[in-house]
């Protein structure tokens, strides 16, 4: 891999549970979530090195992330998205990520609501 190569390191279905939403009963019981995170990375030197002091550590991303949607009250999913990609994009090796996260159920006749959210270092 040649120096300065952008590298995508995904967090696929990462399932949590929250409150989230409007409607009054669902401030009171916390709701299913699934979280899908795309981050752009330099892994030039991680994939020659075979270092984990060389790449993204995704292991705390994905902590940070759990931390925050398990205690968070949003009303709504733009806010949660939102803030998910505002940790992503917190950690210093990300170039740029992109969220999504779904609602199952939140629809009559349907499987999800989603929303997704995309952003670049220093423009968040």
């Amino acid at each position: 891999m040649k120096p300065g190569r952008d590298m995508t390191i995904r967090i696929k279905d990462l399932r949590l549970q929250t409150i989230i939403g409007t409607y009054e009963h669902e401030r009171h019981d916390r709701q299913d979530v699934v979280i899908n995170v795309a981050i752009e990375t330099d892994g030039s030197l991680a994939g020659q090195s075979d270092d984990l002091n060389n790449t993204l550590n995704y292991v705390v991303i994905r902590d940070r992330i759990v931390e925050e949607v398990e205690t968070s009250q949003y009303f709504l999913l733009e806010k949660l998205a939102t803030r998910i990609l505002e940790i992503v994009l917190d950690e210093p090796k990300v170039i740029s990520a992109t969220v999504e996260v779904d609602k199952p159920g939140a629809l009559h006749y349907a499987d999800s609501v989603s929303v997704s959210v995309s952003g670049a270092r220093g423009k968040a």
